[in-house]
């Protein structure tokens, strides 16, 4: 695995996630994926689907920085600050979180297989 596929598929998933394109997400999501919110609650790839699929999660803007990946064998394991500013039905989000992401090679593609986020401001 290259270290630039790693970061075009960040690249790529983050401009599916702020135009929530479904499509893309679908593919670049394991059906088994796991993710961690920063309220605790865990998700899975069709809970995470969804939400953008009925209009619950709307992204207005979104930056990524301080990005680190360190790339083990067929995975690599993606350390991120993004800044984030939507909403997630009623609720506004606004704030500055790390995420971490750890991104398999299922034969050509790549894809999320696991993931934590936290709040940090």
């Amino acid at each position: 695995m290259k270290i630039e596929a790693v970061i075009n598929a960040e690249i790529e998933l983050l401009t599916a996630v702020k135009s929530s394109d479904v499509l893309v997400l679908e593919k670049m999501l394991h059906d088994d994926l796991l993710f961690n919110l920063p309220d605790g609650q865990t998700i899975t790839k069709e809970f995470d689907l969804n939400s953008y699929r009925s209009g619950k999660m709307k992204i207005d803007s979104l930056e990524a920085s301080d990005q680190i990946i360190n790339i083990i064998d067929d995975s690599a394991v993606v350390a991120v600050t993004i800044s984030l500013k939507g909403t997630y039905e009623t609720t506004p989000i606004k704030g500055v979180f790390k995420y971490i992401r750890v991104w398999k090679q299922f034969e050509n593609n790549l894809k999320v297989i696991a993931g934590s986020c936290i709040q940090l401001a």
